[in-house]
């Protein structure tokens, strides 16, 4: 990855465009970031973005209405151009259209992103991404059917723990769609309430997880 270029879609700074910022970089609202947001939501300094060899890696800092990437809330995330940030009435997207065109085209679509609405964490931010010719790769396609890569230089000790957490993960999903039942008719699948009960005790252990890796202190 080259440089950073991040384009305020919806907030206050709407229209704005950050180009070709070296890492590592801040944002937040308090003069001295590098990209100084003028809305009262953001914390003075909220996140910042820094370069791990070719992998970009965003980090919550503490800010107190949290952070987004895609829709989903993170402390601690790798960024991919066309990736939606959203921070406090902000929304923004990183990447220059050459750097997303090219991510598109190395994940198998054209150059363009089809029309969606994307929703903040706050219900009154709204953006449409221009629609793209017919053919072309979704945004959909970028923020979800990427797999995520394994880190590089494991130890063969964290290998050996990374393999028992996806063994675990992979032992209670085959257990749950065991127990799944489908109804040809309406072509619904139906989950038991005990099955179900399981699913969100493995979500929860997920996120537990999730926590204790981006936050050592916790709990």
């Amino acid at each position: 990855m080259t440089n950073v270029t991040i384009k305020v879609l919806h907030g206050s700074d709407r229209g704005k465009i950050f180009e070709n910022i070296s890492t590592p970089l801040t944002v937040g609202r308090e003069e001295g970031n590098d990209i100084q947001l003028n809305d009262e939501r953001v914390s003075r300094c909220h996140l910042k973005i820094q370069r791990d060899n070719d992998r970009l890696v965003l980090t919550d800092l503490d800010s107190t209405n949290g952070t987004k990437v895609n829709g989903a809330e993170c402390q601690l995330k790798i960024l991919r151009h066309g990736d939606l940030i959203a921070v406090g009435r902000s929304l923004m997207l990183l990447g220059s259209e050459e750097q997303i065109a090219e991510r598109l085209r190395s994940i198998g679509g054209g150059s363009g992103s089809q029309s969606r609405d994307i929703k903040s964490s706050d219900d009154s931010i709204a953006v449409e991404l221009h629609r793209a010719p017919e053919g072309q790769l979704p945004v959909e396609a970028m923020q979800v059917d990427e797999l995520p890569a394994i880190p590089d230089g494991l130890t063969p000790g964290q290998k050996a723990q990374l393999c028992e957490i996806l063994d675990y993960l992979q032992h209670r999903l085959e257990r749950l769609i065991e127990t799944v039942e489908t109804d040809e008719a309406t072509e619904q699948v139906l989950l038991k309430q005990a099955a179900w009960q399981r699913l969100l005790d493995v979500q929860s252990r997920l996120a537990s997880l999730n926590r204790s890796i981006t936050d050592p202190q916790w709990p």
